[in-house]
């Protein structure tokens, strides 16, 4: 069996990609990189095993999936123990006891914010679910004529044409360009104050001004053609845990009230306890509850491809006042192996007190981070335009566009991808993104942290330790 290239070999330069893929063990997969990563052997909490027989720390979650760390005992369990009862069922045709269960936890865990869930297979299917639910409510309320979903640029949805039509990251979208709708999806600015918010403006009056744009966007489409404004909580994979000001969420959702359309949540990523609350909007959103939100990430933690679709009460009766039913249906809906690992995961995020361990870590990796890139004396701090986030979802974004960061050639490479890929070769993994600084989605340079909710102090420590050797060199090594 041929030996599998290092990392370093192909990831450190992008350029370098192709000479060296020839090298590599062959694979029957098609890779969403143009390298064959690194197999994953074993996982044990936030350490995973690796092929070559090197032990690396999950810093990211996968992404910012893997909430209680991999191989818990109690969700191992269940899973086999619903193995043995009953593996599948056609949720058209039948229900199981743990996706009840599951149902019941997810209306209870919104303290009244929700009446009914749909369970899915995924983030980007309970997106799409969002999208239909929506349409069908206002079909069945006697409004058809509402077709437009106004969303956000910068914004990630999903990796569906409708979910790729909705949001708004042009590389991601660039692919499919001549595929996507452009009639029945709008987009406003997104709410990332760090970048657009202007320096005269108090934060009240940014948000006052993207309050007033979507007003705007409600009056141009024709208010009654609107089904709803929809939202990342806490942006993702384009900005990089990015939240909004304070009050933005609350005046989004009164605008949309005020035309009769729907306030819609995407907490795929952010929600199910990454900010240190169940469901982001309870901390980092005015408290402002959704008519539809999304979840899927931290619903099962990794252990099962799962995701849901909550629904207030308002949108659950205007559902059943008609067809009683919801008109989305995948095979996999309601998975009796995944509703069981996903009740599993929630009841030991409840039992082991995961929500608050969650915010006492995130508090101390923001300091640490803070104190370790942005202090006066720190290699890194030119280049450390923010650091944000809440809970344990924290986004690092490098700005080299600045006079103080002239010294810095990365000579043509992205240093969020050049640094991901040092990162592994140092036993860290995290996640780089690029293209989120600019609205053009050309600029921009941010790397993610979200490691799992049961982490601790001392694996925090080694977390940063890590993440500041990396950058500090290939800063060092780029460096004109």
């Amino acid at each position: 069996m041929a030996p599998v290239a290092t990392v370093t070999a192909i990831t450190s330069d992008p350029a370098s990609l192709k000479s060296d893929l020839p090298t590599l063990r062959p694979t029957s997969i098609i890779h969403r990189t143009p390298w064959r990563p690194p197999v994953a052997t074993h996982g044990e909490g936030i350490y995973l095993d690796l092929e070559d027989g090197r032990r690396v720390i999950d810093a990211v979650g996968g992404a910012a999936v893997a909430c209680i760390g991999t191989n818990h005992p109690k969700v191992i369990q269940a899973i086999k123990d619903q193995l043995d009862r009953l593996p599948y069922v056609y949720s058209m045709q039948l229900s199981s006891e743990p996706a009840e269960k599951l149902a019941e936890m997810l209306i209870q865990s919104g303290n009244g914010a929700f009446e009914l869930c749909g369970i899915v297979s995924g983030g980007s299917e309970a997106m799409e679910g969002v999208l239909k639910l929506a349409k069908q409510y206002y079909d069945e309320l006697g409004q058809p004529q509402r077709t437009n979903f106004i969303a956000r640029k910068l914004s990630y949805h999903g990796n569906t044409v409708a979910t790729l039509s909705l949001a708004h990251h042009p590389g991601r979208r660039g692919p499919y360009e001549g595929i996507l709708d452009r009639n029945n999806f709008h987009h406003v600015s997104p709410a990332y104050a760090a970048r657009f918010q202007l320096p005269n403006e108090t934060e009240e009056q940014y948000v006052q001004k993207l309050a007033q744009e979507l007003e705007d966007k409600f009056r141009e489409l024709g208010p009654d053609t609107v089904i709803g404004f929809v939202a990342e909580t806490v942006s993702g994979a384009t900005i990089g845990a990015c939240g909004a000001p304070k009050g933005y969420f609350a005046a989004m959702k009164a605008i949309c009230h005020k035309y009769g359309a729907l306030f819609i949540l995407d907490e795929v990523m952010c929600g199910m306890g990454r900010m240190g609350t169940l469901h982001a909007w309870e901390s980092v959103g005015d408290g402002a509850s959704p008519d539809i939100q999304a979840v899927a990430k931290g619903l099962g933690g990794g252990y099962a491809s799962i995701g849901a679709v909550l629904m207030s009460k308002t949108v659950a009766e205007g559902i059943r006042g008609k067809s009683g039913f919801w008109k989305h249906g995948h095979t996999y809906q309601s998975h009796p192996l995944a509703c069981a690992a996903s009740v599993a995961v929630q009841e030991i995020i409840t039992s082991e007190n995961l929500l608050e361990n969650c915010r006492n870590q995130g508090a101390y990796l923001s300091k640490l981070l803070r104190k370790r890139l942005q202090s006066p004396n720190a290699l890194s701090a030119p280049y450390v335009f923010d650091i944000r986030g809440a809970g344990l979802f924290w986004g690092i974004e490098f700005d080299f566009e600045s006079p103080q960061a002239a010294q810095l050639d990365m000579k043509g490479r992205q240093f969020a991808m050049v640094a991901q890929a040092r990162l592994l070769e140092k036993g860290l993994i995290v996640m780089g993104f690029t293209g989120g600084s600019n609205l053009e989605g050309t600029k921009g340079n941010h790397i993610l942290l979200s490691p799992a909710y049961n982490v601790t102090q001392e694996e925090i420590e080694k977390i940063v330790d890590i993440f500041v050797e990396a950058i500090e060199e290939v800063i060092k090594e780029n460096l004109v």
